[in-house]
């Protein structure tokens, strides 16, 4: 923004912070590992969505990656594999990963309160044989991201449970919100006709799920 809002009482050290927030317990240290072990594996391996934090040149950008419970593969306790499938060709988050390695995961799992955050430093392959041992519907994946781990602990349930996001009676109907092609409509000043966006979305989805 050109003209940010003025904030008072910003806390602009770690001190400060430190001061207001008192010590970490126990428990929120002992949990932080250097690799994963198999009560750590057992949530990745049940996850059908993860939030990929990368960051780079032109600033950061935090992405949805979502598939089939499982899809984060758990290479060895130090190493995950997590495939790239068809999307909007933006690849903000790979473009980062390129030109900053470090990358951080959260897993989520559909009816539970914990959340498993790991962070490492990651590379892209594009071997065949690697794709290929990801496809889905004959389907390789276009890409794969090689994590190396350096830290993974879980995060309590806190947040879940403040969110009710698994409470099926707290969900947002969607015709509530505007649609994607409305919000095309408008950012293009029209150039894009919403209408027909949205109309067409869920047969070229089908088309271009894997």
């Amino acid at each position: 923004m050109d003209n940010p809002s003025e904030v008072s009482g910003l806390v602009t050290s770690v001190e400060q912070l430190e001061a207001l927030y008192g010590r970490p317990g126990e428990a929120s240290l002992v949990k932080e590992l250097d690799h994963i072990i198999p009560e750590y594996a057992a949530f990745i391996e049940a996850s059908p969505f993860v939030a990929l934090a990368t960051g780079g040149p032109e600033g950061f950008d935090c992405s949805p990656r979502g598939d089939r419970p499982g899809f984060v593969r758990v290479v060895d306790p130090y190493t995950l594999m997590m495939p790239d499938r068809r999307g909007n060709n933006r690849a903000d988050s790979l473009k980062n990963v390129i030109e900053d390695p470090r990358v951080g995961l959260l897993f989520l799992v559909p009816g539970s309160g914990t959340t498993l955050r790991v962070n490492g430093r990651a590379r892209i392959s594009i071997d065949a044989d690697l794709c290929g041992s990801f496809a889905v519907e004959g389907k390789p994946a276009r890409s794969v991201l090689v994590v190396a781990v350096e830290k993974v602990y879980f995060q309590c349930a806190r947040a879940i449970h403040r969110s009710e996001l698994w409470n099926a009676e707290r969900h947002v109907d969607p015709k509530s919100l505007p649609t994607p092609g409305r919000i095309l409509e408008v950012a293009s000043r029209a150039g894009i006709d919403g209408a027909a966006y949205d109309q067409e979305w869920p047969e070229r989805a089908k088309k271009s799920m894997w």
